[in-house]
């Protein structure tokens, strides 16, 4: 069993990999490609809606140890690229149904790109990442190592998706389908954000920082075992609260905070509606 194999190699690392390693590597790595691995997937069972597979986590890892530094260079006295043998640029073709726009963009081998992924240019998409149908990652984009982003989401330039690889257990950050992220917003430490939510440009989401719903009336936070989850539907902008005591009360600070001021209707869908054209 693919599973068993993989976490005895990363548990018992040997002193020197065997041509046998490398070829159970490359039928994880293959697996990651096809979708039929997830570092993440849906689990109605579950508090969030979500569980997570460390073993593929400690799989993408293995990848990483197993590795030994090449030239990948395509014209080295001109850009010249270092990086681990065992995750090169991953290779596409006309018929797997994704747009890569030229202008300097990378996929690194063992992710899953669903069809009609739009990649404008330069972005990044990092190795156990899977971006599902329909979703366009624009201009300065990042989605990080193990990083779920739905269907037919559109992550704005310069949005930041982190990944969360390690701890192994952890959860990664996740995007369901329909999310928009707006340009410049930052996603990281596992937070999971809801089908058909918006975040307005700038918003940054983390462990660290509540979320306050205007229109509930409540503040939502991550606790030690649920990442902060961003309710189906919410908007989100950046926002500010005041200091309440000491010197930053008297100096009149403000800290930053992620607001949710309303939930999405018909008229957020004709703001955020995507060009149909592009795609």
């Amino acid at each position: 069993m693919l599973q068993t194999a993989i976490e005895q190699l990363f548990d018992n690392p040997p002193k020197t990999y065997t041509e046998a390693d490398f070829r159970l590597f490359e039928r994880f790595k293959e697996a990651l490609n096809r979708g039929e691995l997830r570092s993440a997937e849906p689990d109605a069972g579950a508090a969030s809606g979500w569980r997570v597979n460390a073993w593929v986590k400690k799989g993408v890892l293995l990848g990483f140890r197993m590795g030994s530094v090449v030239d990948m260079s395509v014209q080295a006295a001109r850009q010249p690229y270092f990086d681990k043998a065992t995750y090169p640029v991953k290779q596409f073709t006309a018929s797997s149904g994704i747009r890569i726009v030229p202008g300097g963009s990378s996929i690194r081998d063992g992710c899953y790109v669903g069809k009609g992924v739009t990649c404008m240019p330069p972005m990044y998409i990092n190795v156990g990442a899977w971006v599902d149908d329909g979703t366009m990652v624009d201009s300065h984009a990042l989605v990080g190592s193990c990083a779920q982003v739905g269907k037919n989401c559109h992550i704005s330039a310069a949005a930041q998706i982190g990944g969360v690889l390690e701890p192994v257990g952890a959860m990664p950050v996740i995007l369901e389908d329909e999310v928009l992220v707006g340009g410049n917003c930052g996603v990281y430490e596992g937070t999971i954000v809801k089908r058909r939510s918006v975040l307005g440009t700038g918003t940054i989401l983390n462990r660290s920082t509540p979320l306050y719903d205007l229109v509930n009336g409540k503040v939502i936070s991550a606790s030690d075992d649920r990442p902060l989850i961003v309710p189906e539907g919410a908007v989100v902008v950046a926002g500010s609260r005041a200091v309440t005591n000491g010197p930053g009360k008297d100096w009149g600070i403000s800290l930053y905070t992620p607001v949710i001021v309303k939930y999405r209707d018909a008229k957020t869908d004709t703001k955020i509606q995507l060009e149909d054209l592009l795609r």
